[in-house]
């Protein structure tokens, strides 16, 4: 009975048990580059609730302490677990809080609460281990009580969840599996998270060109050069469902900068997964969802024999002029992965 207990439920901060539809699936490749468990950070954008009531809840379930304040950005440190900073999504208005020391300015307030009601707040979670990401569960739920909304609130803002996973390796040729994996699973991944057709208009989650896809899957061994200038080619923008852009700064920040010319883009060892709506406003809905749709692009990663299967199958389907179709594409890869029972 208590085995069953520990599978359906989990503590929360305050000790409570509460039911656990689904832990976060574990990944095949479990380690890091540096051989440690691998880490993954969140981000959330929503709106239906300020700034302020986005610190408490945070504050309440995480049993955090904020350390710096300003009218745009807090954050808050959880023993253990790290950093959780809560932005109102607006750069302007975070550059000009900073500057004017935090809310000593009364503009600065006045443009601050305005903003609470027309721009989303996001919260950028710590990297954390998947064990680590249960303490997110109760948090979502919380949110979500409070009055927290997503996706469908808004038809302009196109709110998401970034997924921003560690990679295995830094070799470029562990790199190009994951690219190709993902290439391959494009199509499917957009129907799988459902996502939004205000977020299918937007700029910001456009999937690789087709002709990269064709080039990624003849590609058997690469170069870290190649590896970047390959992508760099058909994807010089941080605007795809996959942004590599962090990850290919971290191995060689001259070389993308000089292609991109974005400071946002932050060089770090990890993918940058954009494509999943978030549904707080849902009830049944939690970050183990769009986590275990991702994991299918990590499982086909690491599997060779699979990944080869589908690099010629995508070769074979390629019809004159008019390319491979979308439509029977994703319907024999959702059948082959409910086969694998990767689904």
């Amino acid at each position: 009975m208590m085995a069953l207990k520990a599978q359906l439920y989990f503590r929360d901060q305050r000790g409570h048990f509460l039911l656990n539809k689904e832990f976060f699936k574990a990944l095949t490749a479990p380690l890091n580059y540096e051989g440690e468990n691998r880490k993954v950070g969140f981000e959330l954008e929503f709106s239906g609730l300020t700034l302020r009531q986005t610190v408490d809840i945070l504050q309440r379930e995480l049993s955090g302490q904020v350390v710096s304040v300003s009218k745009a950005e807090q954050k808050i440190e959880v023993d253990g677990l790290g950093s959780f900073n809560v932005e109102i999504d607006w750069e302007y208005l975070k550059r000009k809080a900073k500057a004017e020391g935090g809310d000593k300015s009364a503009w600065v307030r006045e443009l601050g609460t305005l903003a609470e009601s027309l721009v989303p707040i996001e919260i950028v979670c710590p990297p954390l281990t998947l064990k680590q990401c249960e303490h997110l569960l109760p948090l979502i739920n919380a949110l979500r009580e409070a009055g927290a909304k997503g996706t469908e609130e808004s038809w302009i803002a196109a709110y998401g969840v970034h997924i921003n996973p560690e990679v295995p390796s830094l070799d470029a040729n562990v790199l190009l599996r994951y690219l190709q994996a993902f290439s391959l699973l494009q199509w499917w991944l957009v129907e799988a998270h459902g996502v939004d057709t205000t977020r299918k208009l937007s700029p910001y989650i456009d999937k690789y060109p087709e002709a990269y896809t064709r080039m990624l899957v003849t590609q058997h061994e690469v170069s870290q050069g190649q590896l970047i200038d390959d992508y760099l080619k058909y994807n010089a923008t941080r605007n795809r469902a996959l942004d590599m852009l962090p990850l290919l700064s971290f191995l060689d920040k001259e070389k993308v900068m000089a292609a991109v010319h974005d400071n946002k883009v932050k060089a770090r060892p990890t993918f940058h997964y954009r494509l999943p709506n978030c549904l707080l406003e849902h009830p049944d809905w939690q970050l183990t969802e769009p986590w275990k749709i991702w994991w299918v692009v990590d499982a086909l990663a690491n599997d060779q024999k699979a990944l080869d299967y589908w690099k010629q199958a995508f070769l074979d389907a390629e019809r004159p002029l008019i390319g491979v179709s979308e439509k029977d594409w994703k319907e024999r890869l959702e059948q082959w992965l409910k086969d694998r029972e990767w689904l």
